[in-house]
């Protein structure tokens, strides 16, 4: 793998700034840690089993199938980077870089990987694990937002401080942390690939929250294309609700039913009309995919 020399001072360079350096680290002990091992050449190894992911990895799924590839690859040819750990407590090390081929080595059922050992603080781990991440373009478009989120938060950062260390441009960190005002729902679906951050921003630029979901639901039921929900999402700004070509007569609504209809769409998150009068009348609530649904449910078997 090349290194990426455009994502901040590249990951070398912030290996280089632990507390020490695999021999550093263990002139300072004296000794290796239990459960290492040094060979004649100086590669120290470990059992794959001691070894436990980063508490900061801000990664959490992982393709399988990628995995199963990495696996015969090490059977073959073994690990050829060594994993960068440090000491954790009741005898394990945390993985600071190299989860996936650790996860790859367990599958293959190798007895020892290669490591060195470093130690860093709280923010460097982070900030490794993101530009591992995000030089192999591992990260779903949430788990890089919170990524940059938590970094931000650790180290006190603003946005621009952060595009500085990874890399990114502003914008790229700006658009990315706006992702994370999506709701739950709507927030899982873009983890598990049913939309894509383009579809996403085309929500967030929907102005109402309850115009958004109309909007997403558009999107999943009718499989549209980021052009396409962008286009959407200029109608519903406009205050668009169907292709009707025909212009509607101007009813004008009770103050009172607005204001009452306008409230269920805030308690709701999306669509809601009623109809009628104060004394009587119907409500309608819109849902537009099965998780609206269960959403809804929620909400009101919970109030």
């Amino acid at each position: 793998m090349a290194k990426i020399g455009g994502l901040g001072r590249g990951l070398d360079a912030l290996m280089g700034e632990s507390s020490g350096e695999s021999g550093g680290f263990l002139e300072k002990k004296g000794k290796l840690p239990k459960g290492i091992e040094s060979d004649k050449d100086g590669t120290l190894w470990v059992n794959p089993n001691l070894l436990i992911p980063n508490p900061k990895q801000p990664r959490k799924e992982f393709d399988q199938k990628a995995l199963e590839e990495l696996s015969e690859s090490i059977k073959e040819n073994g690990i050829v980077e060594p994993i960068i750990i440090e000491p954790a407590e009741d005898g394990k090390f945390y993985i600071i870089a190299g989860e996936r081929r650790t996860r790859a080595a367990k599958m293959a059922e190798l007895s020892k990987v290669p490591v060195q050992i470093r130690k860093y603080d709280d923010q460097q781990k982070l900030l490794i694990a993101i530009i591992e991440n995000v030089q192999r373009e591992d990260l779903n478009p949430i788990e890089e937002a919170l990524a940059y989120s938590n970094l931000m938060e650790m180290g006190e950062l603003t946005q621009e401080a952060v595009a500085l260390k990874v890399g990114k441009k502003r914008s790229t960190i700006t658009n990315a942390l706006r992702l994370l005002k999506l709701p739950e729902d709507i927030q899982r679906s873009l983890k598990d690939g049913q939309i894509s951050a383009g579809h996403a921003r085309a929500i967030l630029s929907v102005s109402n929250p309850a115009d958004q979901r109309i909007l997403f639901g558009k999107i999943i039921g009718n499989s549209l294309s980021v052009h396409d929900a962008e286009d959407a999402a200029k109608i519903l700004n406009n205050g668009g609700r169907a292709a009707s070509k025909s212009p509607k007569k101007n009813v004008k609504k009770d103050p009172d039913i607005s204001e009452i209809e306008q409230k269920f769409i805030e308690i709701f998150g999306t669509k809601v009309v009623l109809k009628g009068n104060l004394e009587k009348g119907s409500i309608q609530i819109s849902y537009f995919t099965k998780q609206d649904l269960d959403r809804l449910y929620n909400i009101i078997v919970s109030e």
